[in-house]
């Protein structure tokens, strides 16, 4: 590196994190419990092909209060649905390709696919409840919403530059949650799910999500030389005589 380049790196933006460090352990605190909800509706309804006391219970109540709008419950069954799900999926990443966010491109791309393999290909085979003959636990469709919209809340945490009002972005991520609802509810509405089926693919889809933002943050620093939440890329005098440039200087 040329003395005359040295500056530049000096004054270039710190990479964002996706979650800084006093939400870190929130963020474990927060997949503890989503692993062992998951873990301990598993265990407790493992092989069952009937519903539990509490799912008859809310299950009922919702099928009652909704059965008129059937028609609107298959519209919101379909924001679940797997070509839906990319869908969302590959336009989340393609804005947070324009907006140059490297970390949370890794995120949306990986987190939200991998809940909802995880769900499919090893959750419902080990637990194999069952719900008119197909495994339901956990619900793969509100795995998939619950995912995207807690990786939709993550990224508008924006820590380090917010570009829009801490007010809005939190009423848009309550609006992503809310919408990822009306889906488990659709779901249970429709008979297509048990109501304790949808509380176990919302812990699954945030728990993978919230796991691996932790994940990318943690190689992305290791790689930068342990560098976090907004400490300049070269530190003291040593940034002033300047050092080798880092590959993951924009992660």
């Amino acid at each position: 590196m040329t003395s005359r380049q040295a500056p530049d790196d000096l004054h270039a933006p710190a990479p964002r994190p996706l979650l800084t460090a006093a939400c870190r352990p929130v963020a474990v605190a927060v997949i503890a419990a989503c692993v062992a909800v998951t873990a301990l509706l598993g265990a407790r309804f493992s092989n069952q092909a009937h519903a539990g006391r509490l799912d008859r219970a809310v299950d009922a109540r919702v099928q009652a209060d909704l059965g008129g709008h059937r028609p609107l419950l298959h519209v919101l069954v379909q924001f679940g649905n797997a070509p839906t799900v990319t869908l969302m999926i590959c336009a989340l990443v393609l804005a947070c390709v324009a907006a140059r966010r490297w970390r949370a491109v890794v995120l949306v791309a990986v987190a939200v696919a991998a809940a909802g393999g995880l769900t499919e290909y090893l959750l419902k085979p080990l637990f194999g409840r069952t719900l008119a003959g197909a495994l339901s636990y956990p619900s793969g469709h509100t795995t998939g919403v619950v995912a995207l919209a807690a990786a939709l809340a993550v990224l508008l945490a924006d820590p380090t530059r917010p570009r829009l009002p801490a007010i809005l972005r939190l009423l848009l991520a309550a609006a992503a949650l809310l919408a990822a609802s009306a889906v488990a509810v659709a779901v249970v509405g429709l008979g297509l799910h048990y109501f304790t089926d949808t509380v176990g693919g919302a812990a699954t889809g945030a728990a993978v999500v919230l796991a691996t933002a932790l994940i990318i943050d943690r190689v992305a620093d290791g790689a930068r030389g342990g560098h976090r939440d907004g400490d300049p890329p070269d530190g003291g005098s040593r940034g002033q005589r300047g050092r080798p440039s880092q590959p993951m200087a924009h992660l």
